[in-house]
């Protein structure tokens, strides 16, 4: 007779495994915005704190009874994020301007005398070009085999190269990884064995970003000479 207990207790231990389930698939997504929206905040209050939190204080020691509240983190911390977006709001107006564009060129030109900061100040200004551009030139989304030949990771065609001898044509493909697009690796792959797809680069990120939960209802995936 001992058995009986055991089942009787069996459903609501299922009921309290799938409630927790429930809740916790709810949560997460929250958390998870929470996580990404808290990193922006720090990162953003963080370039301009050196200056707004001095500025800050002294201005709370000379009002002491109108603007002492301005010595709490959380205020320093929002006018510095807020500075931060607005100095970012006001370089991109200034890029769309003649004067920026000049400014932006003698800049370019002062980090290419930089030894160590051309490499990378050059190499990522080219990759942020080739994800702002359009599908339809060598810079698109294509499918590569990986890691065989019947599955598939994203891509993005940063170039298009001849094999020495042969003239092949080969492309450098950066495959950025989940959710995190700016890290990834770059493999070499032949023309022939990209699966090419109309995707912009947006749908790429938010198809790489979102693990696959945010996409488009249809996508290739045999090779266009391998098609029926």
């Amino acid at each position: 007779m001992s058995p009986a207990p055991h089942a009787s207790h069996a459903p609501p231990r299922a009921s309290l495994q799938r409630l927790f389930l429930t809740g916790l698939l709810t949560l997460l997504p929250i958390w998870l915005t929470w996580v990404v929206i808290k990193f922006v905040f720090v990162l953003l209050s963080s370039i301009s704190a050196p200056w707004v939190v001095p500025l800050s204080e002294s201005i709370a020691d000379s009002f002491p009874n109108y603007m002492g509240w301005g010595k709490a983190l959380w205020v320093q911390n929002t006018i510095a994020m807020v500075a931060t977006l607005l100095v970012i709001l006001g370089v991109g107006v200034l890029a769309r301007r003649v004067i920026g564009q000049r400014l932006l060129g003698w800049f370019e030109a002062f980090m290419a005398r930089v030894p160590l900061a051309n490499l990378v100040y050059t190499s990522v200004r080219k990759l942020l070009d080739i994800l702002q551009t359009k599908p339809g030139s060598t810079q698109r989304v294509v499918l590569i085999d990986f890691p065989h030949r019947d599955m598939k990771a994203i891509g993005l065609v940063t170039r298009v190269l001849k094999e020495e001898g042969s003239g092949r044509e080969l492309a450098a493909v950066y495959v950025p990884t989940t959710p995190n697009p700016t890290s990834g690796y770059l493999e070499v792959v032949p023309v022939e064995l990209l699966t090419p797809t109309d995707w912009t680069v947006d749908q790429a990120m938010g198809f790489i970003i979102s693990g696959g939960a945010v996409a488009p209802e249809t996508m290739p995936f045999t090779r266009a000479g391998e098609r029926k």
